[in-house]
């Protein structure tokens, strides 16, 4: 019988061993990359730069897609196995430009990491008018697989991995106006449903992709301490959330549970590298190991629940990822073909 994570299916725990305190050094230990090559996306910076630190140091050839090339460079010095390329998420020419430069190399890819992000940012809009948050983190995904797609295929046994949120418990997908073109802005709608159709496009891609050895998953790296995903916040968005209280003084619940960026890309690099996995994809992972799924009816209390964990169902709707992959064929002109 096929199996897939439509509905949640598949989100049991694996017991991996590890835990939130896991370091990326400790999931990828015994795990040999040489003759492998990775992307990361925001490669070069936060819990990218350690991920991408860390399958360089396993024998990974990993190629880092940056906005600021120079800023890269200085991020990235001395760090063996790594390529620095150009490409801005929220634009789509240079995504374009990126992944056919790569599939020129000839090379096959077997890990991508789609980790660059963003949040809490005013209404902004990209060429094509579309909400910055959801243009860069899931458009820009799907665009870019989509291309890398004939070398994911090669590969014979790739990964993609998506870095999603927690965030997502914040809004389901608004398929009526996902660009709030006839809604009020609110910049924490806009960053919730951009990570939900990250879990649901992880969801369907996995589902047309595992033919090909191809695998697909979304994660949540946990609420991290010295990134710069929050450059641009507010601290009342903070407040909103429930980090701060009322006086803009972190909660000590909130303090204690911050990750340090090794412990960050843990997950991302388990996701990307952990043979318990070889069976199955389109699961969301939190903490190195597969998430607990949550329903969104509020009677319904599970620990994840009540310790701000685990996955919404319906960011992992059968019927709602189909509609996201035909509506994002549509808006973006992209026609995926696998």
């Amino acid at each position: 019988m096929e199996r897939n994570n439509y509905q949640g299916a598949l989100q049991q725990p694996l017991g991996s061993g590890f835990s939130a305190s896991s370091t990326a050094t400790e999931v990828i230990a015994g795990i040999d990359l040489k003759g492998k090559t990775a992307i990361v996306t925001g490669g070069n910076a936060g819990i990218g730069l350690e991920t991408t630190k860390i399958l360089a140091a396993a024998g990974a050839t990993v190629i880092v897609p940056a906005r600021n090339i120079e800023k890269a460079r200085k991020n990235l010095e001395g760090v063996s196995n790594v390529e620095i390329e150009a490409m801005d998420l929220a634009k789509p020419e240079t995504i374009d430009a990126f992944a056919e430069k790569f599939l020129a190399t000839g090379r096959p890819l077997h890990i991508l990491i789609n980790n660059a992000g963003m949040m809490w940012v005013p209404l902004q809009r990209d060429n094509r008018g579309f909400e910055s948050q959801l243009s860069t983190n899931y458009f820009g995904q799907f665009q870019l697989v989509a291309i890398l797609w004939p070398a994911l295929k090669n590969a014979n046994g790739a990964r993609v991995v998506n870095v999603s949120s927690l965030g997502h418990h914040i809004a389901a997908f608004n398929f009526d106006d996902p660009n709030f073109e006839h809604r009020e802005y609110q910049t924490l709608l806009g960053y919730g449903q951009s990570k939900t159709a990250s879990n649901l496009f992880s969801l369907e891609l996995d589902q047309r992709a595992k033919a090909h050895q191809v695998r697909a998953y979304s994660l949540h790296p946990g609420s991290i301490a010295g990134t710069e995903l929050a450059r641009d916040a507010d601290i009342e968005l903070f407040k909103q959330m429930g980090f701060f209280d009322e006086s803009g003084n972190i909660r000590p619940k909130i303090l204690a549970s911050l990750k340090t960026i090794p412990q960050g890309a843990a997950t991302s690099v388990w996701v990307a590298t952990s043979p318990l996995l070889d069976q199955i994809g389109g699961v969301y992972c939190e903490d190195a190991d597969i998430a607990e799924l949550l329903s969104d009816d509020p009677s319904i209390q599970t620990s994840a629940k009540l310790h701000q964990s685990g996955v919404m169902d319906y960011s992992l709707d059968e019927s709602n990822a189909k509609k996201l992959w035909a509506l994002t064929e549509k808006m973006t002109g992209i026609k995926f073909k696998l």
